[in-house]
């Protein structure tokens, strides 16, 4: 199978994809979950014309001339509405959100009055509707003001408690389990025999999942043997998983037993092996319902295969489709020489220049394996194929970390 492009890679990734179904959730745990459906407000806000200081309520035409000497005939505190009615040469102590009582058009905040009993002195004109919110200014019953697949955050969900709404719809978050290969891989925090290295790319790719709405479970690591593999894929089956993303062995070497024991479980390979660095050999198919994205073992591969990849997969089943993380345009802080065939995506720190252009500057080793470098980048500098040297100043597109 030739090399493909990351952007037809993609095309078939998020082919015929159909977003998880919907589900009902209180709004206390709807935090970062992604809405359904349009949601519109149950009721309008504010109910009523509400004061928006502490102070008076009054008519403008009382106070048009100053110092004007009104009597108080009763309180209004918020969430205590006033039952009667304000006439001439009147007002009614009121607070921030109570309803304005009959009779008023206006509020004198308290710090323009002078209170002696039961009479207060205005020393400061009022316009008519000073400081009172009509009904309605916020929004009405029947508004949709969330639309379906906002990600909800602290400020939508702020708004879904004013529309009333206790429980709202959103997308069943999706399931990724995660399959470390290898007989060189021991969990942390385990001593490694001298020719194995500390399993790192499950945990990335885990959070990477959590942090774009999915629910991850990392399976055991399988050694390179196709019994172990199949009983852990099986384990994804059962669990019931959207998403099965495997790390590592769906190379071409004599011990990349992956792809081979995914086709004899059933599965069918949509693609394998991209024409990008780092990132080669990614995998892609389909198991019954679930699918496949095999990442490749080197560290910064999966992680950054993950971001191209997984991410945009992820937001597709949640209602979310996009074409991969948003591109930048910034300046190279050092040149680069002539790419290949294949489609660069080079760590890079960030900065400004003098007039304020971003700068990205990669850095000088660019190994698959290299994490630190990977955790110490704010960015991608993204090399289209055969593209030409490039001298520092020059445009280029990056993806943000």
């Amino acid at each position: 199978m030739s090399l493909i492009s990351v952007e037809d890679a993609l095309a078939r990734l998020l082919d015929k994809l159909v977003p998880t179904e919907v589900e009902r959730v209180p709004l206390a745990d709807a935090d970062g979950r992604v809405l359904a459906e349009d949601l519109a407000a149950t009721r309008t806000q504010p109910p009523f014309a509400a004061s928006a200081m502490d102070g008076y309520a009054v008519r403008a035409a009382d106070v048009e001339l100053v110092p004007a000497s009104l009597k108080v005939i009763g309180d209004a505190p918020a969430g205590h509405e006033f039952s009667g009615s304000v006439g001439p040469g009147e007002c009614v102590r009121i607070f921030t959100g109570a309803p304005l009582p009959e009779g008023a058009d206006s509020i004198l905040i308290q710090e323009n009055a002078v209170r002696d009993g039961d009479t207060i002195v205005a020393n400061e004109a009022v316009p008519l509707g000073r400081y009172v919110r009509r009904a309605g200014l916020d929004f009405t019953q029947g508004d949709v003001l969330l639309k379906a697949g906002t990600r909800l955050c602290y400020r939508s969900l702020a708004l879904a408690a004013a529309m009333n709404h206790a429980e709202i719809p959103v997308r069943r978050r999706p399931r990724v389990a995660v399959l470390a290969t290898g007989d060189e891989l021991v969990p942390p925090g385990t001593e490694p025999a001298p020719d194995q290295i500390v399993a790192s790319n499950q945990f990335g790719i885990a959070s990477l999942t959590r942090a774009h709405g999915g629910e991850a479970r990392m399976l055991e690591i399988a050694r390179d043997d196709q019994v172990a593999i199949a009983t852990q894929v099986r384990a994804a089956l059962e669990w019931g998983a959207d998403i099965l993303v495997t790390l590592g062995g769906a190379s071409v070497g004599d011990h990349d037993l992956v792809q081979e024991s995914l086709g004899n479980e059933g599965m069918e390979l949509a693609f394998w092996r991209i024409a990008m660095r780092p990132g080669k050999p990614l995998m892609f198919g389909h198991l019954g319902p679930m699918r496949v994205l095999g990442l490749p073992g080197n560290p910064v591969s999966s992680m950054v295969c993950g971001l191209l990849f997984l991410k945009p997969l992820l937001d597709a089943l949640l209602g979310q489709p996009g074409s991969g993380p948003k591109e930048e345009d910034a300046i190279l802080g050092d040149a680069l020489g002539e790419n290949d065939r294949r489609q660069d995506y080079l760590r890079a720190r960030l900065s400004r220049d003098a007039s304020g252009r971003l700068v990205a500057t990669p850095f000088v080793l660019q190994d698959s394996s290299m994490l630190a470098t990977l955790a110490a980048a704010d960015a991608l500098i993204i090399r289209a194929p055969h593209a030409p040297a490039a001298a520092a100043g020059d445009a280029v597109s990056i993806v943000r970390l």
